[in-house]
């Protein structure tokens, strides 16, 4: 016999889940990196308080997609699989203005 392939969706959570515990590092490191520049320029944005919100949306569709990978219940599993996918790409695209922010930041002072 051979051995099944994991399902589609099986897939899209183990790719949530991977990436959005990815970012949620990604996030903490600029925000760290965010506040070196805010506090050596005397400068302050919103860019670092954008980033925790993203750091925390990321955690969620992490969560969300681990906690799909783990139930047996198919129709569950989408239910959640939906949510986490929703609120990445939500995530996804807050990271994008908050990269606008933080080059219109930087932009101002060189």
């Amino acid at each position: 016999m051979s051995p099944q392939k994991p399902s589609l969706d099986e897939n899209i959570a183990f790719h949530i889940f991977t990436v959005s515990a990815g970012m949620v590092g990604v996030c903490l490191t600029v925000i760290g990196l965010v506040q070196i520049i805010i506090h050596s320029r005397k400068e302050n944005t919103i860019a670092d308080d954008l980033l925790v919100l993203d750091a925390i949306l990321f955690l969620f569709s992490c969560l969300l997609s681990y906690w799909a990978l783990r139930k047996k219940n198919i129709q569950r599993l989408h239910k959640i699989e939906k949510a986490a996918d929703f609120i990445f790409i939500t995530a996804l695209i807050l990271m994008v203005v908050i990269c606008g922010f933080i080059a219109f930041t930087l932009g101002r002072f060189i």
